[in-house]
Protein backbone atom coordinates (compact mmCIF):
# COMPACT_ATOMS: atom_id res chain seq x y z
CA UNK A 1 0.00 0.00 0.00
CA UNK A 2 1.22 3.51 -0.81
CA UNK A 3 0.91 5.71 2.27
CA UNK A 4 1.45 9.45 2.32
CA UNK A 5 2.58 11.30 5.42
CA UNK A 6 2.69 15.07 5.85
CA UNK A 7 4.12 16.73 8.96
CA UNK A 8 7.33 15.29 10.35
CA UNK A 9 7.63 17.11 13.65
CA UNK A 10 7.99 15.65 17.15
CA UNK A 11 4.97 13.38 16.73
CA UNK A 12 4.87 12.85 12.99
CA UNK A 13 8.47 11.71 12.59
CA UNK A 14 8.05 8.82 15.01
CA UNK A 15 4.67 7.79 13.61
CA UNK A 16 5.97 7.87 10.05
CA UNK A 17 9.00 5.81 11.04
CA UNK A 18 6.76 3.10 12.50
CA UNK A 19 4.61 3.00 9.37
CA UNK A 20 7.71 2.71 7.22
CA UNK A 21 9.19 -0.06 9.35
CA UNK A 22 5.99 -2.08 8.90
CA UNK A 23 6.90 -2.55 5.25
CA UNK A 24 4.63 0.04 3.62
CA UNK A 25 5.62 2.33 0.76
CA UNK A 26 5.86 5.77 2.35
CA UNK A 27 5.69 9.13 0.55
CA UNK A 28 6.53 12.08 2.79
CA UNK A 29 6.41 15.86 2.84
CA UNK A 30 7.22 18.58 5.36
CA UNK A 31 7.93 22.30 5.14
CA UNK A 32 11.42 21.40 6.34
CA UNK A 33 12.82 18.73 4.02
CA UNK A 34 15.66 18.05 6.46
CA UNK A 35 13.10 16.57 8.84
CA UNK A 36 12.61 13.74 6.34
CA UNK A 37 16.31 12.86 6.02
CA UNK A 38 16.28 9.68 8.13
CA UNK A 39 13.03 8.46 6.59
CA UNK A 40 14.42 9.01 3.09
CA UNK A 41 17.59 7.12 4.01
CA UNK A 42 15.40 4.21 5.11
CA UNK A 43 13.46 4.04 1.86
CA UNK A 44 10.74 6.69 1.98
CA UNK A 45 10.02 8.86 -1.07
CA UNK A 46 9.94 12.65 -1.02
CA UNK A 47 7.10 14.67 -2.59
CA UNK A 48 7.24 18.41 -3.20
CA UNK A 49 3.78 19.31 -1.91
CA UNK A 50 0.69 17.79 -0.26
CA UNK A 51 -1.15 17.46 -3.58
CA UNK A 52 1.65 15.28 -4.96
CA UNK A 53 1.69 13.17 -1.80
CA UNK A 54 -2.04 12.56 -2.22
CA UNK A 55 -1.78 11.76 -5.92
CA UNK A 56 0.81 9.04 -5.19
CA UNK A 57 -0.98 7.54 -2.14
CA UNK A 58 -3.88 5.26 -1.28
CA UNK A 59 -4.17 6.93 2.12
CA UNK A 60 -2.66 10.21 3.36
CA UNK A 61 -1.90 11.04 7.00
CA UNK A 62 -1.24 14.48 8.42
CA UNK A 63 0.32 15.32 11.79
CA UNK A 64 0.22 19.10 12.11
CA UNK A 65 0.29 21.79 14.84
CA UNK A 66 -3.36 22.82 14.67
CA UNK A 67 -6.42 23.89 12.66
CA UNK A 68 -4.68 26.62 10.61
CA UNK A 69 -2.12 24.15 9.26
CA UNK A 70 -4.68 21.38 8.77
CA UNK A 71 -6.91 23.69 6.71
CA UNK A 72 -4.00 24.88 4.57
CA UNK A 73 -2.57 21.42 3.91
CA UNK A 74 -5.92 19.76 3.21
CA UNK A 75 -7.89 22.47 1.38
CA UNK A 76 -5.34 25.11 0.37
CA UNK A 77 -3.31 25.65 -2.80
CA UNK A 78 -1.47 22.46 -3.74
CA UNK A 79 -3.28 20.86 -0.84
CA UNK A 80 -4.34 17.26 -0.46
CA UNK A 81 -7.73 17.90 -2.06
CA UNK A 82 -6.01 18.82 -5.33
CA UNK A 83 -4.29 15.46 -5.59
CA UNK A 84 -6.45 12.89 -3.83
CA UNK A 85 -8.58 10.61 -5.97
CA UNK A 86 -11.99 8.99 -5.57
CA UNK A 87 -11.85 6.08 -3.13
CA UNK A 88 -8.66 7.29 -1.46
CA UNK A 89 -8.60 8.35 2.19
CA UNK A 90 -7.29 11.28 4.20
CA UNK A 91 -6.63 10.69 7.94
CA UNK A 92 -5.74 13.64 10.15
CA UNK A 93 -3.80 12.76 13.31
CA UNK A 94 -3.58 16.37 14.53
CA UNK A 95 -5.27 17.78 17.60
CA UNK A 96 -7.63 20.06 15.72
CA UNK A 97 -11.17 21.39 15.43
CA UNK A 98 -14.19 19.05 15.08
CA UNK A 99 -15.98 21.66 12.95
CA UNK A 100 -12.99 21.94 10.62
CA UNK A 101 -12.68 18.19 10.04
CA UNK A 102 -16.42 18.09 9.30
CA UNK A 103 -15.93 20.84 6.72
CA UNK A 104 -13.02 18.90 5.20
CA UNK A 105 -15.15 15.73 5.19
CA UNK A 106 -17.89 17.55 3.27
CA UNK A 107 -15.47 18.89 0.65
CA UNK A 108 -13.69 15.56 0.14
CA UNK A 109 -17.01 13.72 -0.11
CA UNK A 110 -17.83 15.79 -3.22
CA UNK A 111 -14.98 14.06 -5.05
CA UNK A 112 -15.63 10.61 -3.59
CA UNK A 113 -12.74 10.63 -1.09
CA UNK A 114 -12.93 9.49 2.52
CA UNK A 115 -11.87 11.36 5.67
CA UNK A 116 -11.15 10.22 9.22
CA UNK A 117 -10.13 12.35 12.18
CA UNK A 118 -7.74 10.33 14.35
CA UNK A 119 -5.91 12.47 16.92
CA UNK A 120 -3.35 10.67 19.02
CA UNK A 121 -2.25 10.77 22.65
CA UNK A 122 0.99 9.56 24.15
CA UNK A 123 3.58 12.20 23.31
CA UNK A 124 6.78 11.90 21.26
CA UNK A 125 7.95 8.86 23.25
CA UNK A 126 4.71 7.05 22.46
CA UNK A 127 5.05 8.01 18.80
CA UNK A 128 8.53 6.50 18.69
CA UNK A 129 7.58 3.32 20.54
CA UNK A 130 4.29 2.77 18.73
CA UNK A 131 2.32 3.11 21.97
CA UNK A 132 -0.20 5.80 21.16
CA UNK A 133 -3.89 6.04 21.93
CA UNK A 134 -5.75 6.89 18.71
CA UNK A 135 -9.27 8.35 18.82
CA UNK A 136 -10.99 7.89 15.47
CA UNK A 137 -14.06 9.54 13.98
CA UNK A 138 -15.62 8.79 10.61
CA UNK A 139 -17.08 5.90 8.64
CA UNK A 140 -16.67 2.66 10.64
CA UNK A 141 -15.94 0.66 7.48
CA UNK A 142 -13.07 3.01 6.58
CA UNK A 143 -11.76 2.78 10.14
CA UNK A 144 -11.84 -1.02 9.93
CA UNK A 145 -10.03 -0.93 6.59
CA UNK A 146 -7.14 1.14 7.91
CA UNK A 147 -7.03 -0.15 11.47
CA UNK A 148 -4.02 -2.41 10.67
CA UNK A 149 -2.10 0.72 9.59
CA UNK A 150 -3.17 2.59 12.71
CA UNK A 151 -1.89 -0.32 14.78
CA UNK A 152 1.61 0.11 13.36
CA UNK A 153 1.98 3.21 15.53
CA UNK A 154 -0.80 2.94 18.12
CA UNK A 155 -1.51 0.22 20.65
CA UNK A 156 -4.90 1.63 21.70
CA UNK A 157 -7.08 2.69 18.75
CA UNK A 158 -10.66 3.55 19.67
CA UNK A 159 -13.50 4.05 17.20
CA UNK A 160 -15.34 7.09 18.59
CA UNK A 161 -18.22 7.52 16.13
CA UNK A 162 -19.07 9.84 13.24
CA UNK A 163 -16.66 12.36 11.75
CA UNK A 164 -15.35 14.81 14.37
CA UNK A 165 -15.89 12.39 17.25
CA UNK A 166 -12.20 11.57 17.51
CA UNK A 167 -11.33 15.25 17.82
CA UNK A 168 -14.01 15.78 20.45
CA UNK A 169 -12.60 12.90 22.52
CA UNK A 170 -9.05 14.24 22.22
CA UNK A 171 -10.00 17.77 23.23
CA UNK A 172 -11.90 16.53 26.28
CA UNK A 173 -9.01 14.21 27.19
CA UNK A 174 -6.50 17.04 27.04
CA UNK A 175 -8.70 19.51 28.90
CA UNK A 176 -9.09 17.00 31.74
CA UNK A 177 -5.34 16.54 31.85
CA UNK A 178 -4.59 20.27 32.03
CA UNK A 179 -7.30 20.76 34.64
CA UNK A 180 -5.77 17.96 36.68
CA UNK A 181 -2.40 19.73 36.45
CA UNK A 182 -3.93 22.83 37.99
CA UNK A 183 -5.59 21.13 40.97
CA UNK A 184 -2.43 19.06 41.42
CA UNK A 185 -0.34 22.24 41.57
CA UNK A 186 -2.67 23.68 44.21
CA UNK A 187 -2.42 20.63 46.44
CA UNK A 188 1.31 20.04 45.93
CA UNK A 189 2.17 23.62 46.85
CA UNK A 190 0.02 23.46 49.98
CA UNK A 191 1.54 20.13 51.00
CA UNK A 192 5.13 21.25 50.49
CA UNK A 193 4.62 24.65 52.15
CA UNK A 194 2.99 22.82 55.08
CA UNK A 195 6.17 20.80 55.57
CA UNK A 196 6.10 17.57 53.54
CA UNK A 197 9.03 16.85 51.19
CA UNK A 198 7.98 16.90 47.52
CA UNK A 199 9.15 13.35 46.76
CA UNK A 200 7.33 12.00 49.82
CA UNK A 201 4.13 13.85 48.95
CA UNK A 202 4.24 12.58 45.37
CA UNK A 203 4.84 9.03 46.55
CA UNK A 204 1.89 9.22 48.92
CA UNK A 205 -0.40 10.51 46.16
CA UNK A 206 0.81 7.91 43.68
CA UNK A 207 0.18 5.13 46.20
CA UNK A 208 -3.37 6.36 46.89
CA UNK A 209 -6.54 5.84 44.89
CA UNK A 210 -5.80 8.87 42.69
CA UNK A 211 -2.38 7.58 41.70
CA UNK A 212 -3.73 4.10 41.06
CA UNK A 213 -6.33 5.41 38.61
CA UNK A 214 -9.26 4.08 40.61
CA UNK A 215 -11.47 7.09 39.80
CA UNK A 216 -11.82 6.19 36.11
CA UNK A 217 -11.48 2.46 36.55
CA UNK A 218 -13.71 1.82 39.57
CA UNK A 219 -15.39 4.78 41.29
CA UNK A 220 -17.05 6.51 38.35
CA UNK A 221 -18.14 3.30 36.57
CA UNK A 222 -19.87 2.10 39.74
CA UNK A 223 -21.49 5.42 40.72
CA UNK A 224 -21.84 8.45 38.45
CA UNK A 225 -21.82 6.59 35.14
CA UNK A 226 -24.61 4.38 36.47
CA UNK A 227 -26.50 7.27 38.04
CA UNK A 228 -26.22 5.29 41.27
CA UNK A 229 -25.25 7.12 44.46
CA UNK A 230 -26.79 4.93 47.16
CA UNK A 231 -25.34 3.04 48.94
CA UNK A 232 -22.36 5.41 48.89
CA UNK A 233 -18.77 4.34 48.33
CA UNK A 234 -17.85 7.46 50.30
CA UNK A 235 -20.43 10.00 51.44
CA UNK A 236 -20.62 13.56 50.22
CA UNK A 237 -20.64 14.63 53.88
CA UNK A 238 -17.28 12.91 54.39
CA UNK A 239 -15.84 14.31 51.18
CA UNK A 240 -16.89 17.83 52.15
CA UNK A 241 -15.05 17.41 55.44
CA UNK A 242 -11.88 16.37 53.62
CA UNK A 243 -11.95 19.30 51.18
CA UNK A 244 -12.81 21.72 54.01
CA UNK A 245 -9.74 20.58 55.93
CA UNK A 246 -7.56 20.90 52.82
CA UNK A 247 -8.81 24.46 52.29
CA UNK A 248 -8.18 25.26 55.93
CA UNK A 249 -4.60 24.06 55.52
CA UNK A 250 -4.22 26.27 52.46
CA UNK A 251 -5.45 29.28 54.43
CA UNK A 252 -3.10 28.47 57.30
CA UNK A 253 -0.15 28.64 54.90
CA UNK A 254 -1.45 31.47 52.67
CA UNK A 255 -1.74 29.30 49.56
CA UNK A 256 -4.62 30.18 47.20
CA UNK A 257 -6.74 27.19 46.15
CA UNK A 258 -9.07 28.53 43.47
CA UNK A 259 -10.13 25.20 41.98
CA UNK A 260 -10.50 23.49 45.34
CA UNK A 261 -12.83 26.30 46.42
CA UNK A 262 -15.00 25.70 43.34
CA UNK A 263 -15.15 22.02 44.25
CA UNK A 264 -16.19 22.95 47.78
CA UNK A 265 -18.95 25.28 46.55
CA UNK A 266 -20.45 22.47 44.45
CA UNK A 267 -20.37 20.26 47.52
CA UNK A 268 -22.28 22.88 49.51
CA UNK A 269 -24.86 23.18 46.73
CA UNK A 270 -25.30 19.41 46.64
CA UNK A 271 -25.62 19.14 50.42
CA UNK A 272 -28.30 21.84 50.35
CA UNK A 273 -30.30 19.52 48.11
CA UNK A 274 -30.27 16.89 50.80
CA UNK A 275 -27.56 14.74 49.25
CA UNK A 276 -25.10 14.66 52.16
CA UNK A 277 -25.49 10.90 52.76
CA UNK A 278 -25.24 10.05 49.05
CA UNK A 279 -22.02 9.07 47.28
CA UNK A 280 -19.69 12.04 46.87
CA UNK A 281 -19.74 11.72 43.07
CA UNK A 282 -23.34 13.01 43.15
CA UNK A 283 -21.97 16.56 42.89
CA UNK A 284 -21.30 15.78 39.21
CA UNK A 285 -25.06 15.96 38.60
CA UNK A 286 -24.84 19.72 39.12
CA UNK A 287 -22.67 20.06 36.00
CA UNK A 288 -25.10 17.90 34.04
CA UNK A 289 -27.80 20.46 34.89
CA UNK A 290 -25.56 23.40 33.96
CA UNK A 291 -24.84 21.73 30.60
CA UNK A 292 -28.55 21.61 29.78
CA UNK A 293 -29.59 18.40 31.54
CA UNK A 294 -27.02 16.23 29.75
CA UNK A 295 -27.00 12.66 31.05
CA UNK A 296 -23.64 10.86 31.05
CA UNK A 297 -24.44 7.20 31.58
CA UNK A 298 -22.68 3.99 30.53
CA UNK A 299 -24.31 0.57 30.54
CA UNK A 300 -22.73 -1.69 33.14
CA UNK A 301 -20.63 -4.43 31.57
Amino acid sequence: MNIGFIGLGNMGSGIAANILSSGQNLIVHDLNQAAAAELLENGATWAEDPATVAALSDVVFTSLPGPTEVAAVSLGEKGIIEGIGPGSTYIDLSTSSPSLIRQIFAEFSKIGSHVLDAPVSGGPSGALSGQLAIMVGGDKAIYDKYKPILETFGDRPTYAGSIGSGSICKLMHNCIGYGFNSILAECLTVGVKAGVEPDTLLEAIMNGSVGRGLTLKVSLPETYLQGKFDPPRFTLKGARKDVSLALELGRDYDVPMNLANLVYQDMISAINRGWSEKDSRITMLLQEERAGDVKVRVAKK
